[in-house]
């Protein structure tokens, strides 16, 4: 049985599966691409050929425009699978955002899984994680250093809703990541009886749209650059992390800056950022998610893509499992590093 890593080979365009010909979320425009989810780390334009999700196509064509992402899609349903040039392919849900899938690549009785992003914890917005096991893991490791431990999301949210009702009269302002972050706090504040409007930066609007067209009800939603600033007493506001500090904020009133982020677990990045009411609610899995994934694949080599590999690729090795750093270039550039730096 041949070894992964004589078939998954990592090059300038990305992870490349040579026997079937296609890349696994190039970093540059290829002729097949397998896409695991829609954020621009991952899902760049100008491929020939893109297999995805349903949503994930989808979406990237509503963040690309028409024709640009890809010239062709194929959309695969989680489950599903195909055979490309003897290499056997699947779907897997990855929990991160809506459509987000683990791609499960088997040739010659060898099984990879290429995680994408991923979170472990629930979302009303995207199908849960499924782990699936094999004999090379890919994982991420955004948040891999033991002092990122997620609360639970439900109770930072209730944090949110505290100082709504404390201080009625001023506006919140939520920074969040527009694909995925937004949606997902909506959602979790209709789960809460949030039952009144939630008003959007321009920037959100068009996804949470495309959300609402692919089944995810969202409710009462506002554009809040419209909007009279005696209206927005009371209110809350999602809004890019890089406006929550900016010119466009100080327009509502008196504005309370939070920012909903893995990283708000970092102090100091809040403080930096002028975040006045952190909210620690990740898209990505944690250390101990990571650690418990890695246990439930049952990979005896896992490759460490992006983020904190060290630390990582150290726990895995007392654990009897083999870790690797691939080194990959151009991910981590889109989602909660780059957007709270910019806060």
């Amino acid at each position: 049985m041949p070894h992964p890593d004589t078939w998954l080979k990592v090059t300038p365009g990305g992870l490349y599966c040579e026997p079937g010909g296609f890349y696994v979320d190039p970093t540059r425009a290829v002729d097949r691409a397998v896409i695991t989810h829609g954020h621009s780390d991952h899902a760049r334009p100008g491929h020939a050929h893109v297999l995805a999700t349903r949503e994930t196509l989808a979406i990237m064509t509503t963040r690309m425009g028409e024709g640009r992402a890809g010239e062709t899609q194929q959309a695969l349903g989680y489950g599903e699978s195909l055979t490309i040039n003897g290499v056997r392919l699947w779907l897997r849900p990855a929990g991160h955002v809506l459509g987000s899938a683990q791609v499960c690549l088997e040739w010659q009785g060898s099984r990879a899984v290429i995680s994408g992003d991923y979170k472990r914890q629930a979302d009303p917005t995207a199908m849960r994680f499924e782990p699936e096991r094999c004999d090379v893991f890919v994982t991420e490791a955004t948040f891999a250093l033991p002092v990122f431990r997620h609360p639970p999301p439900e109770a930072e949210l209730a944090k949110l809703l505290r100082s709504v009702a404390l201080f009625p009269e001023r506006t919140h302002v939520v920074g969040c990541y527009s694909l995925g972050k937004c949606q997902r706090l909506i959602a979790m504040l209709r789960e809460a009886g949030w039952d009144r409007p939630v008003h959007l930066h321009g920037a959100h609007v068009a996804l949470c749209r495309t959300y609402e067209a692919l089944g995810v009800p969202l409710g009462d939603l506002r554009t809040a650059t419209v909007a009279k600033k005696e209206d927005l007493k009371g209110a809350i506001v999602l809004a890019p992390p890089s406006a929550v500090a900016d010119r466009w904020a100080r327009r509502l009133n008196e504005p309370v800056p939070a920012v909903a982020s893995g990283w708000m677990r970092v102090r100091q990045r809040a403080k930096q950022g002028g975040v006045e009411l952190p909210l620690v609610i990740s898209d990505h899995a944690d250390w101990d998610e990571l650690l418990a994934t890695a246990a439930e694949v049952q990979a005896p080599e896992i490759w460490v893509t992006h983020g904190r590999e060290d630390a990582l690729i150290h726990a895995l090795g007392l654990r009897g499992i083999r870790g690797r750093a691939l080194h990959l270039i151009g991910f981590g550039e889109e989602d909660e590093a780059e957007e709270t730096v910019a806060a």
